[in-house]
């Protein structure tokens, strides 16, 4: 019989499930939601500003409050973002320090 759907186990709920909808819920458990120090969420390509000075770790420099960060790109971590800026290679932000724009 053609036509038939796929059905697999799913081990949390206990029961049989199509395969297209375990697969939905596989790749919703690998995303990682990142939100700014307001709340709001955080997507790749945003622009966010800073809220506080940064000394920024082997730069020699600060970064000042206002400061505006171009294209935003997430990490899988729920905290840290790449970020690139003049004059800094590797830019890693925590999140909580950021407003999104």
């Amino acid at each position: 019989m053609s036509g038939e759907e796929e059905y697999v186990y799913d081990e949390p709920s206990g029961e049989w499930i199509p395969a297209a909808e375990a697969a939905a819920k596989a790749a919703a458990a690998d995303t990682v939601e990142v939100r700014d120090s307001v709340g709001n969420l955080l997507q790749d390509g945003d622009q966010v500003t800073l809220i506080k000075d940064l000394t920024v770790k082997g730069a020699g420099q600060t970064l000042k409050r206002g400061t505006l960060i171009k294209s935003i790109r997430l990490t899988g971590d729920a905290q840290e973002i790449d970020c690139k800026f003049d004059g800094i290679k590797g830019l890693v932000l925590r999140a909580e320090f950021v407003r999104k724009r």
